[in-house]
């Protein structure tokens, strides 16, 4: 028994001894590549206590009343105005980019990993970017000229009204988390964005034309027709830009609006790469009446689409037109029951998701440390099951579309509501649900072993079991 007992302790030691060597805020797990002058990505993670409630230029673009598919364009374009002097900084002069000055923040446990297998998707050293999309087939976006597939680098920042709730959940270690109803809450005015880089350029993809790009350290990229071994130096194209605001004023059901950005070469060649990251659309709300799948383009009340965005940006629209843009996973290939005795209906590229619906299953479950729904709809979330490939392409086993149960995914709730009953609501950040609290749960308490949610991407499809595979 004494022997037993000492193998358990030096067991825990040498866990803890892991765990430990693990910094909540590293930058990246990997230095600069050799030879390499440039600047390099610092985290900003000096979170603000508290903080006055903000200007919201956007609402007032509005009248301060709710936002509808008839003003969502102004609104849009004001929330986009209304960050874009630091952007610029960000995009087009980064030596000089000093994300705290600004009062732009990162969330922690995106840097390094005790899962070695993982290391390849955690940021990388130049920019602080991180796997959106491991892969996107080109297929998607044939007609803009897509001749190889993709993989998406992505970079999110929280202004300093949003990094306040980063400081209630993280604190200033970043160690035990403070995982409440009411630590997770975003305060009015919170703005978080997203940048989403490819590995695709002009040559690939004639639409990235005179985009910014930037230099990643990375070893995750589907455009090389072999996949490289080893992290090598990458440029990486600027194509997409989302911006969420907690503004229930505008949006009471969700207490959120999601707006897409998408690059598009065809703005005037005396505009900036600001000024030519142009509105996608928005959407403020799941649209859940709009539920019968038989109609392919239902009229949305809660989502505007800009006619005048480039084509490609629509290319990958969400369920029943709703908004996703290129990088957000909405296009998979699923299967679905069908029938009293049910057979398994097959197809290929369907609009499977959205910006809110995926997001809205932001949740924790503090027994389980996990998300109890996945971001997309799937039967038996948990242990994401796959039909058998269908001349070799691999599908997701999801609800009937339009079902009750998929229409979980596509209800109206506050960010205080939980998808599941029993769970801790994350208020629609799905990067802390779904990338920090499982590598932070990984590296503190399975030290090498990741957690279930890390071994998929956001498109519920099994990641690579080896690192650099």
């Amino acid at each position: 028994m004494q022997k037993i007992a000492m193998l358990a302790l030096c067991a825990g030691i040498f866990a803890n001894a892991s765990a430990q060597t693990i910094d909540p805020f590293a930058n990246s797990q990997l230095p600069p590549p050799a030879g390499y002058s440039g600047p390099v990505f610092a985290l900003s993670h000096a979170y603000p206590a508290s903080q006055t409630i903000p200007a919201m230029p956007w609402r007032a673009a509005i009248n301060n009343g709710q936002i509808t598919t008839a003003n969502a364009g102004v609104y849009a374009e004001a929330l986009k105005a209304a960050i874009g002097a630091d952007m610029r900084v960000m995009l087009l002069d980064y030596k000089n980019w000093n994300a705290g000055q600004r009062g732009w923040y990162n969330e922690p446990w995106m840097g390094a990993t005790s899962v070695a297998k993982q290391r390849v998707r955690m940021r990388e050293p130049l920019r602080g970017m991180y796997v959106g999309s491991d892969e996107l087939d080109a297929n998607l976006f044939k007609a803009s000229g897509l001749k190889r597939p993709i993989t998406t680098y992505v970079l999110t920042y929280y202004d300093k009204t949003a990094a306040v709730t980063l400081n209630k959940v993280w604190g200033a270690t970043a160690q035990e988390p403070n995982l409440t109803a009411q630590s997770t809450q975003f305060a009015e005015g919170s703005v978080i964005i997203k940048a989403a880089f490819v590995t695709a350029g002009p040559a690939l993809w004639p639409v990235m034309q005179g985009t910014v790009s930037w230099p990643a350290y990375v070893s995750v990229n589907a455009t090389l027709p072999k996949p490289p071994t080893a992290p090598m130096l990458t440029n990486t194209y600027l194509m997409q830009f989302d911006i969420i605001v907690k503004d229930s004023v505008a949006a009471p059901k969700t207490g959120w609006v999601f707006t897409t950005l998408v690059y598009d070469s065809r703005v005037a060649k005396t505009g900036d790469i600001w000024d030519k990251m142009v509105v996608l659309g928005a959407q403020w709300g799941n649209d859940p009446q709009a539920s019968d799948p038989a109609i392919v383009k239902p009229v949305l009340q809660e989502n505007w689409m800009n006619p005048n965005a480039p084509a490609y940006g629509s290319a990958t629209l969400g369920w029943g037109g709703r908004l996703s843009g290129p990088n957000d996973g909405a296009i998979n290939n699923i299967a679905y029951p069908v029938g009293k005795k049910p057979t398994l209906k097959y197809a290929r590229n369907a609009q499977s998701s959205s910006c809110m619906s995926c997001h809205s299953s932001a949740q924790w479950n503090l027994a389980s440390h996990s998300m109890p729904s996945f971001l997309l709809p799937i039967l038996n979330s948990g242990s994401i099951q796959l039909p058998k490939p269908q001349n070799g392409t691999d599908f997701m086993l999801t609800p009937a579309p339009g079902s009750a149960l998929w229409m979980k995914w596509f209800q109206n709730r506050k960010g205080d509501v939980p998808m599941d009953a029993g769970n801790i609501a994350g208020d629609f950040d799905m990067v802390l649900t779904f990338k920090s609290l499982p590598n932070w749960y990984a590296s503190t308490h399975t030290p090498g072993v990741a957690h279930t949610l890390m071994n998929f991407d956001l498109q519920g499809k099994r990641l690579p079991s080896k690192e650099g595979e």
